[in-house]
């Protein structure tokens, strides 16, 4: 008998538990167990490239033109994944975001591709 007959003949005897559920039906997600997992919210205004030359010259007073126009929406990032675009709000002295287009999950996964 050979490395491969033995691996057929184990693979052969390997049996699985069936799938609880009709076929199409989507199983219960339990989501409390990441509910408190934290995640990292970051708000993009824009980008620029510059060379490091321009960089180190950089200092305060300075100032570095963005990718964006005035007024267009900033996008909203959790943990790297553009998740939503938004504009800024004043609250209590205090920046915030106001969410005016959020992406879909499928918009999401589509994008990783």
């Amino acid at each position: 008998m050979t490395a491969n007959d033995a691996t057929a003949d184990a693979s052969a005897r390997v049996q699985f538990d069936t799938l609880s559920g009709a076929a199409g039906e989507t199983p219960e997600v339990n989501l409390d167990m990441i509910l408190d997992v934290p995640v990292t919210l970051a708000m993009e205004v824009g980008r620029t490239r510059i060379s490091i030359r321009n960089l180190l010259q950089l200092n305060q007073g300075s100032v570095v033109e963005l990718d964006r126009a005035a007024g267009e929406p900033l996008d909203v990032f959790v943990n790297g994944t553009l998740v939503a675009h938004g504009e800024v709000v004043v609250i209590n002295e205090k920046f915030g975001i106001r969410l005016t287009d959020v992406i879909s999950p499928a918009e999401r996964v589509r994008k990783l591709r």
